[in-house]
């Protein structure tokens, strides 16, 4: 469970925490990008999942190239790497890198002192959230020596997520980043996007039926004033 002060609970929503109890936190991170739960995600189903959100032709494909390029190899059973670039959330533990906040532990478990303690030393001002330059401040403070990889991937990592969340007063928000750890927040943030675009669409036709009676409106009076 994603357990902090404010969630002890973990995700309750939809009964996340309950529903994924069988998983660690770190492969309920990745499950969004797994459907059809078959243990494995294709290079296709995370293309699909980042572009639910509203990314995209171009980002998704790119970041979807990132992920894979940077994760299959190490989550393969065998030594052999993946020509199909697969990711296996069986062993999603064993591309965890370092230069990170340390909430995650070798095996994938969720270890909430760690993220606590990283939120509360990089939020400064006791805002409750991280700006844009607190972020980079976290990236560059949580570096490791010699860890080239695990730089690239955790600024790329937060970078992903404030994309994703994009907070309206430019701070990311405790339980926002929380919601990323168990991956909760990318299906709702899916079904955020899925709403937006159905209310825009029965507003484009109630636009339309409103142009087609004026259009109407218009026309009888046209035929009324020919008529006298």
């Amino acid at each position: 469970v994603a357990a902090s002060s404010q969630s002890p609970n973990g995700t309750v929503e939809n009964d996340w925490a309950r529903e994924h109890q069988h998983q660690t936190v770190l492969q309920q991170h990745i499950s969004y990008f797994d459907p059809q739960q078959t243990g494995v995600i294709t290079p296709l189903s995370t293309y699909s999942g980042l572009r639910l959100w509203g990314w995209s032709s171009l980002l998704s494909l790119l970041a979807t190239l990132l992920v894979h390029l940077g994760l299959s190899w190490v989550t393969q059973p065998s030594i052999l790497p993946d020509p199909l670039f697969r990711i296996h959330i069986s062993r999603i533990h064993c591309a965890k890198h370092g230069s990170d906040t340390g909430s995650y532990d070798n095996e994938g478990r969720f270890r909430p002192q760690q993220f606590e303690d990283w939120f509360s030393k990089y939020d400064g001002d006791r805002k409750g959230g991280l700006s844009k330059l607190d972020l980079c401040k976290a990236w560059n403070g949580q570096r490791v020596a010699m860890d080239g990889f695990g730089w690239v991937t955790g600024g790329l990592k937060w970078l992903a997520t404030y994309l994703l969340v994009w907070p309206d007063d430019g701070v990311l928000r405790k339980e926002d980043a929380r919601r990323v750890m168990d991956g909760s927040l990318f299906q709702w943030k899916a079904d955020q996007y899925a709403e937006k675009q159905r209310q825009g669409r029965e507003a484009g036709a109630d636009a339309g039926k409103e142009k087609q009676r004026d259009e109407a409106a218009i026309k009888s009076r046209k035929d009324s004033l020919n008529l006298d």
